[in-house]
């Protein structure tokens, strides 16, 4: 997190801060793209040189972008419902805002974004047809600036990008600097200026600065990061296995009491040997014998199995392709195993739901403004489910057991396919009013 004191946000600093919160960013710019490349399955293993005639097999495997579809998508496999119950008809404004944009698909990509660096970074903007919108940016060239106080207000959004010709050479760089008031279009000839000149202004109106952060934890730390060196480790050991099993069939021929020769074909002994298949031993005291050293398959995988397992037992994510998951489980059984990814899970949820707390507050300001009625996003309800195989018929059986000393639209909750409870309730109740008052024949 970037941190600065609200006196230095005078307009005689504003250079001065400029280059300095961009220099500070920029020391992190080699680990987000370590992070990058992992999730995109480029790791260091691919970089490797042996000498030349070895076999040189480099073999990257996926643990990054599994760890972080799982987190993700169990944390939003469903999309977040927002309710009101005191505001619900204010609320619609303010819910068709987010459809138009398609907050759904936004949320997953910023929970993704979240799980690979630490942070999802999203900005809010006004279309051509003045409706409120968002749009996710990249972490890689775009962070919020924090008040140094306790209260960890934000206090700038600052997002960067290349400025190149049709030829596609680098021109410069534009620099978006987002206040609560306006945003500010700074172009430079480098990043790091001493003198950024006189910025373009445009107003915006959203109360806020209207770029938002959505940290995947107090430390902003990806989900696989910490995992980074078990996942080399296993590159290097898959590789070395590939390489170990070409080296044993390439294994040295080793004749003794003869000697071959070049062939009328003018062949060498190791074409005739490749080719014929057949080797001619003078007398019986001759031998022939290949000289290769023993693989230890089974110590081999022993290690890749205790790596494996590190893995997904240091990142809180489960390999669900394990033997421990097939089979008939309980519902019960299946949230022990799960446990560990729940509790991260939960953990992310916490800290997502400020960021989606935050672009509550900066929509209902934006649609305020145009004269909808306000709404205090503080009061909304923001509902997450989790994306879990569902067993319909132990679900019944516990409804079935609650009802009478439970309320049904609550019991209603914990049936998968039901949207909205309390109308779902409503209409098993005029359902079963209907059938009380129909004579019995």
């Amino acid at each position: 997190m970037i941190s600065r004191s609200k006196e230095h946000l005078a307009p005689a600093l504003r250079n001065q801060l400029l280059r300095s919160v961009l220099s500070e960013f920029l020391l992190g710019r080699e680990e987000r793209e370590t992070l990058r490349r992992y999730y995109e399955n480029r790791h260091p293993i691919l970089e490797r040189r042996r000498e030349a005639g070895l076999p040189n097999h480099r073999l990257c495997h996926g643990f990054a972008r599994y760890i972080t579809t799982m987190a993700s998508g169990y944390l939003l496999g469903k999309p977040v419902s927002y309710q009101a119950r005191e505001q619900q008809e204010a609320l619609q404004p303010l819910l068709q805002a987010y459809a138009r944009t398609d907050v759904q698909s936004l949320d997953a990509e910023l929970a993704r974004q979240a799980s690979i660096y630490g942070r999802g970074v999203e900005i809010l903007y006004a279309d051509e047809h003045a409706s409120p919108r968002a749009s996710s940016v990249s972490p890689e060239n775009a962070f919020v600036v924090y008040d140094a106080a306790i209260s960890l207000k934000p206090l700038l959004g600052i997002r960067f990008s290349e400025e190149r010709n049709v030829e596609n050479h680098l021109q410069g760089y534009c620099i978006e600097v987002y206040t609560p008031e306006q945003m500010e279009v700074y172009h430079a000839p480098q990043l790091l200026c001493s003198a950024y000149g006189t910025p373009q202004i445009v107003p915006h109106f959203f109360g806020g600065v209207p770029m938002i952060e959505y940290w995947n934890g107090e430390d902003e730390q990806g989900d696989f990061a910490s995992v980074l060196t078990l996942i080399d480790a296993y590159d290097r050991l898959e590789s070395d296995r590939v390489n170990d099993k070409e080296q044993f069939v390439d294994a040295l021929l080793v004749i003794t009491g003869a000697r071959m020769e070049t062939d009328e074909r003018g062949r060498t002994p190791a074409q005739q040997l490749r080719q014929d298949k057949l080797l001619y031993l003078p007398d019986q005291e001759a031998g022939a014998s290949y000289l290769a050293r023993s693989m230890p398959e089974n110590d081999v995988e022993v290690l890749r199995d205790a790596i494996k397992s590190d893995i997904h037992k240091f990142s809180l994510v489960p390999d669900l392709t394990d033997e421990h998951f097939s089979g008939n489980t309980s519902g019960v059984a299946m949230k022990f195993k799960l446990l560990g990814l729940d509790q991260l899970v939960r953990m992310k949820e916490r800290w997502f739901r400020e960021g989606l707390r935050e672009r509550l507050r900066r929509f209902a300001h934006f649609l305020q403004v145009q004269g909808a009625r306000p709404v205090d996003a503080d009061s909304v309800q923001m509902l997450f489910a989790r994306s879990l195989p569902v067993n319909d018929l132990e679900i019944s059986q516990t409804v079935m057991n609650y009802r009478g000393f439970v309320p049904d639209d609550m019991l209603l909750t914990q049936v998968p396919f039901v949207q909205d409870a309390e109308k779902t309730a409503a209409r098993v109740r005029e359902i079963n009013d209907r059938k009380e008052t129909v004579p019995n024949e």
